[in-house]
């Protein structure tokens, strides 16, 4: 077996984790990750905060939430693009992510909500617009259907030690056509 094919089955062994989602595995499906590896999840915007995970201990805190919250991450591994070169190689993978979302969200937008508006470190004005912004998108996503599809993709870096290829670093990512749901102010 060659370079790409020993990197295409790790992506399988990911996202045949992905697929279990057994917690009780996450210690195993961690070995798929160098001890320095650094996994930016969607929520991530800048080094070592919210979903920018610089060290493996952060990377387990990432999967281990999505395990346990996130929507069914589906690959498709054949349609990926992988290279190799020296013992590195690069991967750029499409994929899914669904979720059933149901009516419910309505009352957890409006208690979200609620612990929202009593933020004193928040202007109220901005407080209002993310509100109005939220509640917004919230009623026309659910008018939209239950369940959610959202294509992502995944680009990761792999290194080769010893005959063995582990995740150096690895980054999921939305499409969006629209503005960016954050915004940096200058101030």
């Amino acid at each position: 077996m060659g370079p790409r094919e020993e990197i295409a089955a790790l992506i399988e062994k990911f996202q045949e984790g992905y697929i279990a989602r057994d917690t009780g595995r996450l210690e195993s499906f961690m070995s798929l990750f160098w001890d320095d590896a650094e996994v930016i999840g969607t929520n991530g915007s800048f080094p070592g905060s919210d979903e920018w995970h610089v060290d493996k201990d952060g990377a387990r805190d990432l999967v281990r939430g999505d395990w346990e919250d996130w929507g069914d991450l589906r690959l498709k591994i054949d349609d990926a693009s992988i290279r190799e070169r020296n013992g590195v190689g690069w991967i750029a993978m499409p994929g899914t992510v669904t979720k059933r979302i149901g009516e419910e969200n309505y009352e957890n937008y409006l208690e979200y909500a609620k612990e929202y508006i009593e933020r004193t470190d928040i202007p109220a004005k901005q407080r209002l617009h993310n509100i109005l912004r939220g509640g917004t998108n919230t009623v026309f996503e659910l008018n939209r259907g239950e369940k959610f599809v959202w294509p992502i993709r995944i680009t990761a870096v792999v290194m080769e030690e010893e005959g063995e290829w582990r995740f150096a670093q690895m980054c999921f990512s939305f499409s969006t056509i629209y503005f960016p749901d954050v915004r940096v102010f200058e101030n």
